[in-house]
């Protein structure tokens, strides 16, 4: 769709080079949501591409995945024999309701941004323990986990001016076993639960509901739970307000199938164990 009220379009190489944040900017990455619709209240657009960030770098510490990355280069990523998680990746680039010529344009950071219950890169980088950074529009700079950074349906910490940098994912989460359930209502639907579920080396467990909530939740064990304790974490942690309604699932079904999908994770990461 074409954006009539654009004025300007800003190309900054570098943090220095951009322009001080006013009423009508955006910032344009991927933009196949600021495309998808009317934006008359935009005036001037803040281009990140060319900033050149690298998409992925692989370290001695973990992944970093620039928030100008596209789904398809993450899903294109070799990843170490060692990082047995790594299947998530593209568990989660495939729970997008997207063609593949979206895959080529829309960004991990812009589905977080978006901070859209059903946002898969959200599903994937909380359970990952992924921390972002945040370029605040004073200069300074902030890391928070991308559990804490989604605050609601789309909702987030960000402030005017702020620009999501980066996330950031610890080498441990990348070894930990894992495995994933994702349901929708309709068969090419938009997710109404995404689960993923992790052990560690030592045995901790995490589970990390999303799609059926409004915002991430993380629930942590020191060790796999039995179905009991598991079910009664869930229901005491996750508030029935917390379940998000739209036409992709109403909450009581959500939470019907957070429930059923928690304890599918549960027997599966048990059993090879």
């Amino acid at each position: 769709m074409d954006l009539n009220t654009i004025g300007e379009v800003v190309h900054p190489a570098s943090r220095t080079d951009l322009p001080v944040w006013t009423a009508g900017d955006a910032w344009l990455a991927g933009g196949t949501w600021l495309f998808s619709e009317p934006q008359d209240h935009l005036k001037r657009l803040i281009d990140l591409t060319d900033l050149k960030w690298p998409a992925l770098t692989v370290s001695e510490t973990g992944l970093s995945i620039a928030a100008t990355c596209t789904v398809a280069q993450l899903d294109a990523l070799s990843c170490p024999p060692d990082w047995i998680a790594a299947p998530l990746i593209g568990q989660c680039c495939r729970a997008f309701l997207a063609s593949f010529k979206i895959w080529k344009t829309a960004t991990v950071g812009g589905n977080i941004c978006m901070s859209l219950p059903a946002g898969p890169m959200i599903s994937l980088t909380s359970a990952l323990d992924g921390v972002a950074t945040i370029w605040q529009a004073d200069g300074s700079e902030r890391r928070i986990s991308v559990a804490d950074f989604v605050t609601g349906s789309q909702q987030n910490v960000l402030s005017n001016g702020d620009l999501l940098r980066q996330i950031d994912i610890p080498l441990a989460a990348l070894r930990r076993r894992s495995a994933f359930r994702q349901i929708s209502l309709t068969p090419v639907g938009r997710s109404a639960a995404l689960l993923i579920g992790s052990v560690a080396a030592d045995g901790t467990f995490a589970l990390t509901v999303t799609a059926s909530t409004a915002r991430p939740m993380q629930l942590p064990f020191t060790s796999i739970p039995q179905a009991a304790e598991l079910r009664a974490t869930i229901l005491h942690r996750v508030p029935d307000e917390l379940y998000h309604t739209d036409v992709h699932g109403s909450p009581i079904w959500r939470k019907h199938m957070t429930l059923r999908l928690a304890e599918e994770i549960r027997g599966e990461l048990q059993s090879a164990a």
